[in-house]
């Protein structure tokens, strides 16, 4: 499966914005660009094919990461906390276009 991503990796400086996302997929992403999640300051956006997005945020606590898909209009989110198995597992098992059922145990958490 393919996405656009975004991305900011705050140690390097490099960044990739939502409108300028680059195609990869899910095993690339995987493989590249989650063991670059280092700081809380660094995050992973995907866009799927109907122009949903999942975003990756890195916590300040080790082997842990916020998973969300906002939700703009509602300025809120429904995410939750996994670890870096969990998210390596997600991302590989991620279906064309995302929805809450993708990952179970979503919160609700307005912004």
């Amino acid at each position: 499966m393919h996405y656009r991503v975004f991305y900011l990796f705050a140690r390097t400086g490099e960044s990739v914005s939502s409108a300028s996302a680059v195609e990869m997929s899910a095993k690339d992403i995987r493989e590249q660009l989650l063991p670059r999640l280092h700081s809380e300051d660094d995050f992973i956006g995907l866009i799927d094919a109907a122009d949903n997005t999942l975003q990756v945020l890195c916590e300040p606590l080790p082997d842990r990461y916020w998973v969300e898909l906002p939700l703009d209009a509602a300025r809120a989110s429904y995410g939750r906390y996994v670890s870096l198995a969990e998210l390596s597992d997600l991302i590989l098992g991620l279906p064309q276009v995302f929805d809450r059922s993708v990952i179970p145990g979503l919160e609700y958490r307005p912004w």
